[in-house]
């Protein structure tokens, strides 16, 4: 596995020195990309873009695989005692709603440090003390299909659903220059509160009663995968674009505007745009950790071809399996939800994500009903989850691109 990794790590590199040919070739000769090279160029994209939809699946697999023979390992090694309980005793109620012994199951987060998965990839930094668990399962589906949850927010797990007032700080005191007994200036720092709620996500998943009595498949991971992702995106849609109308409001919606484009080049952004934004943000969001750009799929390609006043390229990509690619030294982030590049779109967001916070109430709530769909012979499972999204900090956190009005 790790040797095949390498030759796509190595297949990777050569298709970007590839892309990177055709867009020196071009730049040399004053010109813009011909129609046959500029298909050539999007065929570059679309295979880096393969390729590292590859690599992350097989990321992925090997860390189940991890965690699957470390579990296996702990339950061999250790000999059952008399009157303990039997290994398969821990998901035994589990068990018992998915045959359909017992009509709810209420999921709570776990105790103590919550998200516990974030941590689990690396072994001695607390992996092999996490198991794998239904829970665990879905909340680490919830983080994959939203770009946001992978950008790095501040997420917040509550027991129950109250509103949560966080107070914030919209101006500082400033001083002055104050002559000798002359009468000093008053300047009061201003404050404001953000309001996190609790809005309700759900899905219902049937299945047939023969697949349920005669499946010998993961029945929980195939569960968790299908609400997780569907729980997800409806969720990941309200944070990058929610109006806090009744929903979420989404980063998009209150970062605060940086940079607009040029005209006459249908909204699109140039290298000088991206280092502008990159700097009309604060170096105290600038140099956090959190900090990083996001962006839609399809606009990486036009960031992929931009170069600074020195002829470098802005975009750096990764050599290390699992770590994201770099634009001007910060992680890029990718999300279905933020707009493309068009007349008056928001394309692109750069800043301290962390300033984002995400507030998830409780754990995830799955029932199930044998009567819903009785007369089809199917057994309906319901998930849900009840979730809300602000930016926090206001203030210049997070900064947009907006393509030029005309």
């Amino acid at each position: 596995m790790t040797a095949f990794i390498k030759s796509l790590q190595e297949r990777r590199a050569n298709v970007w020195e590839q892309a990177k040919e055709l867009l020196d070739t071009a730049e040399k000769e004053k010109r813009d990309l011909t129609a046959e090279e500029e298909g050539k160029y999007q065929a570059f994209n679309a295979d880096l873009n393969s390729i590292d939809a590859r690599v992350k699946d097989l990321t992925e697999a090997e860390q189940r695989t991890k965690d699957a023979e470390a579990a296996f390992a702990g339950l061999l090694a250790k000999p059952q005692e008399p009157g303990a309980r039997k290994a398969d005793e821990k998901d035994s109620e589990l068990r018992r709603w998915a045959r359909g012994e017992q009509r709810a199951i209420d999921i709570a987060k776990p105790d103590g440090v919550a998200f516990r998965d974030l941590v689990k990839g690396t072994a001695t930094a607390g992996g092999n003390t996490v198991p794998t668990t239904f829970y665990g399962q879905l909340m680490a589906h919830l983080i994959e299909v939203s770009g946001i949850m992978m950008a790095g927010p501040t997420v917040l797990n509550t027991a129950s659903g109250e509103s949560i007032e966080i107070p914030v700080t919209t101006a500082h005191s400033s001083g002055a220059l104050t002559a000798e007994a002359a009468p000093i200036s008053e300047s009061d720092p201003a404050f404001a509160k953000r309001t996190l709620g609790a809005y309700k996500y759900g899905v219902l998943i049937q299945a047939s009663s023969e697949l349920l009595t005669d499946t010998g498949v993961d029945l929980e991971g195939y569960l968790a995968m299908q609400a997780g992702r569907a729980l997800g995106n409806a969720f990941g849609v309200h944070a990058i674009t929610g109006d806090g109308s009744s929903k979420p409001t989404g980063i998009i919606t209150s970062a605060s505007a940086g940079v607009t484009g040029g005209t006459g080049v249908t909204g699109a952004f140039t290298a000088d745009n991206l280092i502008d934004l990159y700097y009309s943000v604060i170096a105290p969001y600038r140099n956090s950790t959190s900090c990083g750009w996001l962006m839609k799929d399809a606009s990486l390609g036009s960031a992929r071809k931009l170069k600074d006043s020195q002829g470098q390229y802005l975009w750096q990509p990764s050599i290390q399996v699992g770590a994201p690619d770099m634009l001007l030294g910060k992680p890029v982030h990718t999300d279905p939800n933020v707009a493309g590049t068009a007349v008056n779109a928001k394309s692109v967001a750069f800043g301290d994500f962390s300033q984002y916070f995400v507030r998830l109430a409780g754990g995830v709530r799955f029932e199930r009903s044998d009567d819903y769909a009785f007369n089809s012979d199917l057994v309906t499972f319901r998930a849900i989850i009840r979730a809300d999204g602000l930016l926090i900090d206001q203030t210049g956190a997070v900064k947009l691109f907006t393509g030029a009005a005309s």
